[in-house]
């Protein structure tokens, strides 16, 4: 099934004078939830719905503790997840506090086995 685009004109808010561009952004056709991947594992294995529930529960709770204290979490060709912040500058390092710190959010970089995935996309313009 391709992934469907649409084309959104849009202009450059540093020089609105300079013409409009058309540029592809994805259309999404739905979600799915944790319950629906649940069952989308299940028929693919011989695991039952009560052990997937734990696992993936387990897994949510062990990447929470490890991104808490600092570590990169790697899940093999899957890819890993770290934590990253962006603050404002201080003057001199001493000034620096804590409050300085504006975003915190949890980063996704996709491993070899979810970038070959996107090797074989295939696409589709929809209105």
């Amino acid at each position: 099934m391709p992934v469907k685009y649409v084309l959104l004109e849009k202009g450059n808010p540093g020089k609105p004078e300079e013409q409009k561009k058309w540029y592809a952004s994805t259309k999404n056709t739905g979600e799915i939830t944790l319950k629906a991947l649940k069952k989308e594992i299940i028929k693919r294995t011989t695991v039952n719905y009560t052990d997937i529930l734990a696992v993936l529960e387990s897994l949510k709770q062990v990447l929470c503790e490890q991104l808490k204290e600092g570590k990169i979490v790697r899940l093999g060709d899957f890819g890993s997840f770290q934590v990253r912040i962006e603050s404002e500058g201080a003057e001199r390092k001493e000034k620096y506090t804590i409050p300085l710190i504006k975003s915190k959010k949890v980063v996704f970089r996709p491993g070899a086995g979810l970038k070959e995935m996107l090797n074989d996309l295939e696409f589709e313009i929809v209105d």
